[in-house]
C-alpha cells in the first residue's frame, strides 16, 4: 500500500487487523522482532518500506555508516522460519541496531500511551532540543562529556592507586633500598664464590704449589734433571741408531714446556697471597648474597638481579604517579572547559526557543476544549554536567483559569495528556523534526468539537509532515485527504486482514456508519456529506490489500 503525502487516516472496526499495519512498520523500522508475527511458520516473512528521502537530512547516517545514498530509500527486513532476522537498507545487509537507528529519523510512532512520555525529563529536553535545532551541537557536546567522564575515571582510578599502594610502594622501596645497598655486581657471586673457595683451603693450595714446584724442578730427583739426563742418553743412540735423532728435538721441545711451566708455577707461589682479613670479607660478601637470595626466594643470582630492576621500575612508576595525576587533572580542567561553553550554547539556544514554543502551544490548547490552559517550560541549571549539558527541563501545565502552572505529572489527566501531547507534536512538526508522523487512537477519551479540532491539527501538520492517525471519530476522518479502511475477510478457509482505500463515496457511506454506530441512515449520510465538505480534501480513488504473512 502507498499513502499519499498530507494527512491520511485509517479506520475500520476493533480487531480488523490494524495492528498488523503498525506491526509490520514497527518491524521493518528495527522493532524487536517477534515469531507471533508468522502466520505460516515454515515460510519466511519479509516486509519492505520505502521512503521518498531528502540527502542533506541522512547525508550523516549514510556516511557515518558508509552506505550508498538514493533519494527511494527501501527498508526490508526478513525473518526465517528459524527464527533469525535480516536487515537491508537499499539493499546493502545491515544490522537491526543501524535499522533501528534510521527508522527512528524517518517515522514517529505515537499511541495513546505514548502520552505518558510528556512526564518524562528526557523526552522534555529532546522535545526543547528539536525545537532549537540542537542536534548537531547536542552531538559534539556528547563527544566532549564521554571523554571527560572517561579523563574523570582515569583520575579517580590514578589517586586511588596513589592511596591503596602507598603503603606497598613503602614495602617496596625498603626491599629496592636494601638490594642497591648491597651494590651487587654482574657475575659476582661466582667470582666470590671462587675466591672464597680459594682462600679457605690456603694451606692446601700452598702445599700443592711446592709440591709441584719441586717435582719439576727443584728436588734432587726433579724432573727436569732426570730430563737432562735423558736427552743425554739418547743423543748418545744417535751413534748407533741415527733415527734417535728425531727424539733430541722433541725431548728439547718437552724440556721447554716443563721449563716454562716450572717458571709459571714459581709465579704463581708468589702472586698468591693468603689474607685473613680478606678471607673475612669475602665471607661476609657471600653470606650477605645468600641471605638476599633466600630473602627473595631465588636460587640464581641472575634471578636475583632481575628482582632488583622490577623493584626499580615499579617505585619508579610509583614515583611518578604525582606527575601523572597532576597531569590528568590538567587534562580534566581543559576539557571540562570544553564542556562548559557547549553546554552554554545549549542552554543558550534553549532558552531562546522556550517562550514561543511555550505560545504557540498554549494557543493550540486552547483551541481543544481548554480555554484558559497555559503551558510552561521550565529550565533550571545542574550543578553538574549530564548527558544533555547542565539544565534540568520541567513542563509545566495548568488547564484552569487563577491556577499557576505546576508539573504536568501531578496536574493533568489522561485525556489532557494527549491533547497536550499532540499540541507539542504539531509545534514541533512547525520544523519538521520527522519526515512521518504516526498516531495510533490518540484520540480515546475525545470527541465532538475537540475532535473536530484535533482534525483541524493535524490537517495542518499534514502541510509539514506525512501524517497517519488511526482513528475512531468521524471527525478526525473527514479531515484527511486520504482515507484507509482496514476490514477482515473471511471468504476464505483462513480469515485476511485486508486494506484499502476509499474513494469519496465510500468515505461518505463509512463515516455515516462512524456517526451512526453501524447503523446507516440518511440522516447519517447527509451528516458525513456535511462534515466531509468542510474541508477542502482531495478524494482518490484505488484499492489494494495486505494480508497477515
Amino acid at each position: 500500500m502507498t499513502f499519499d503525502d498530507g494527512f491520511s487516516v485509517i479506520t475500520g472496526e476493533t480487531g480488523a487487523g490494524k495492528s498488523i499495519l503498525l506491526g509490520a512498520l514497527g518491524f521493518v523500522l528495527g522493532e524487536r522482532s517477534d515469531s507471533s508475527i508468522m502466520l505460516d511458520e515454515t515460510k519466511k516473512c519479509s516486509v519492505e518500506a520505502a521512503f521518498i528521502v531528502d540527502n542533506e537530512r541522512f547525508k550523516t547516517f549514510f556516511d557515518e555508516n558508509d552506505l550508498d545514498f538514493d533519494e527511494e530509500l527501501i527498508l526490508r527486513r526478513e525473518l526465517s522460519p528459524t527464527k533469525k532476522s535480516r536487515a537491508f537498507i537499499n539493499d546493502t545487509p545491515v544490522n537491526a541496531q543501524q535499522l533501528k537507528e534510521l527508522g527512528s529519523q524517518l517515522v514517529d510512532i505515537h499511541s495513546q500511551h505514548d502520552s505518558l512520555l510528556l512526564t518524562n525529563a528526557d523526552f522534555q529536553l529532546g522535545i526543547v532540543d528539536n525545537a532549537a535545532d540542537n542536534s548537531s551541537l547536542l552531538a559534539e557536546y556528547q563527544e566532549v562529556y564521554r571523554k571527560f567522564v572517561s579523563l574523570k575515571n582515569e583520575l579517580e582510578s590514578l589517586r586511588e592507586m596513589a592511596k591503596k599502594n602507598l603503603a606497598e610502594n613503602d614495602f617496596l622501596s625498603f626491599q629496592l633500598d636494601e638490594l642497591l645497598k648491597a651494590d651487587l655486581q654482574d657475575d659476582e657471586y661466582e667470582e666470590v664464590s671462587r675466591r672464597l673457595e680459594l682462600l679457605e683451603n690456603a694451606e692446601e693450595v700452598k702445599t700443592l704449589l711446592a709440591q709441584s714446584l719441586s717435582t719439576l724442578s727443584e728436588s734432587e730427583v726433579s724432573i727436569l734433571d732426570r730430563m737432562n739426563e735423558l736427552k743425554s742418553s739418547v743423543d748418545k743412540l744417535r751413534r748407533y741408531l741415527p733415527q734417535a735423532e728425531q727424539y733430541i728435538e722433541r725431548l728439547e721441545s718437552t724440556k721447554i714446556e716443563l721449563r716454562d711451566i716450572a717458571q709459571d708455577l714459581d709465579n704463581l707461589q708468589d702472586s698468591t697471597q693468603f689474607d685473613a682479613s680478606s678471607l673475612s670479607e669475602l665471607q661476609e660478601r657471600f653470606d650477605l648474597i645468600q641471605r638476599l637470595m633466600m630473602k627473595h626466594h631465588v636460587n640464581d643470582y641472575a634471578e636475583l638481579l632481575t628482582i632488583r630492576e622490577d623493584l626499580r621500575r615499579k617505585v619508579n612508576a610509583f614515583s611518578n604517579i604525582d606527575e601523572q595525576i597532576a597531569k590528568k587533572e590538567q587534562e580534566v580542567v581543559r576539557c571540562e572547559d570544553e564542556l562548559s561553553k557547549l553546554a552554554e550554547n545549549l542552554s543558550v539556544r534553549r532558552n531562546k526557543v522556550k517562550f514561543s514554543f511555550e505560545k504557540s502551544v498554549t494557543d493550540i490548547i486552547r483551541q481543544l476544549k481548554m480555554p484558559f490552559g497555559v503551558f510552561e517550560i521550565e529550565l533550571s541549571k545542574l550543578s553538574g554536567f549530564t548527558n544533555s549539558g547542565k539544565d534540568r527541563v520541567r513542563f509545566l501545565f495548568s488547564a484552569n483559569k487563577g491556577v499557576s502552572p505546576d508539573d504536568m505529572s501531578r496536574v493533568a489527566s489522561g485525556g489532557e495528556l494527549s491533547r497536550l501531547m499532540l499540541a507539542i507534536k504539531a509545534v514541533a512538526a512547525e520544523s519538521n523534526y520527522i519526515p512521518t508522523l504516526i498516531f495510533d487512537e490518540i484520540d480515546t477519551g475525545v470527541s465532538g468539537e475537540v475532535a473536530s479540532k484535533l482534525g483541524d491539527i493535524m490537517r495542518k501538520m499534514g502541510e509539514s509532515l506525512q501524517i497517519v492517525s488511526i482513528t475512531h471519530l468521524p471527525q478526525i476522518a473527514s479531515k484527511a485527504q486520504s482515507h484507509f479502511f482496514v476490514y477482515k475477510d473471511e471468504s476464505a478457509q483462513k480469515t485476511r486482514s485486508c486494506i484499502r482505500q476509499l474513494s469519496h463515496n465510500e468515505r461518505v457511506t463509512e463515516i455515516a456508519k462512524m456517526l451512526s454506530n453501524d447503523k446507516i441512515t440518511q440522516e447519517a449520510i447527509k451528516a458525513a456529506e456535511v462534515i466531509l465538505r468542510q474541508p477542502s480534501f482531495r478524494p482518490t480513488e484505488g484499492s489494494g490489500e495486505i494480508s497477515n504473512n
